[in-house]
């Protein structure tokens, strides 16, 4: 391992440990601050959350992250949705299978119960 990588690493993670430093204050600021109009509570805990993701977010980690969120995002718009009427029928597939299911399993618990109550006597 380079010296690069591993002043890279080190580098991670303090910010990482600065990201849950600043999440850290922001729950025990919630709870220390109770006083203060919960309004600004969750104002000021939605700032902190925000700084810690951006600190989070310029770690390898975050920009790989956000790098599989945009193409994640270019892969959905390629994505063919089913018509509605695809959907209907799809549904009312996958219902009347549940349906017959459901009988069968009825059928197959009641005669079972019914064999056990003659073996039992």
């Amino acid at each position: 391992m380079n010296k690069e990588a591993s002043n890279s690493k080190t580098l991670d993670n303090l910010k990482w440990l600065l990201a849950l430093l600043v999440f850290s204050a922001a729950v025990i600021g919630n709870s220390y601050f109770v006083e203060v109009a919960f309004l600004y509570r969750v104002l000021g805990v939605l700032f902190l959350f925000l700084i810690g993701l951006g600190i989070i977010a310029i770690t390898n980690f975050g920009t790989n992250a956000i790098k599989l969120m945009r193409e994640s995002r270019m892969e959905i718009r390629k994505v063919v949705w089913p018509t509605r009427m695809e959907t209907t029928q799809t549904f009312m597939i996958v219902f009347a299978a549940i349906i017959i299911l459901c009988l069968f399993f009825w059928g197959l618990e009641s005669l079972l119960s019914f064999l056990t109550g003659l073996a039992l006597g």
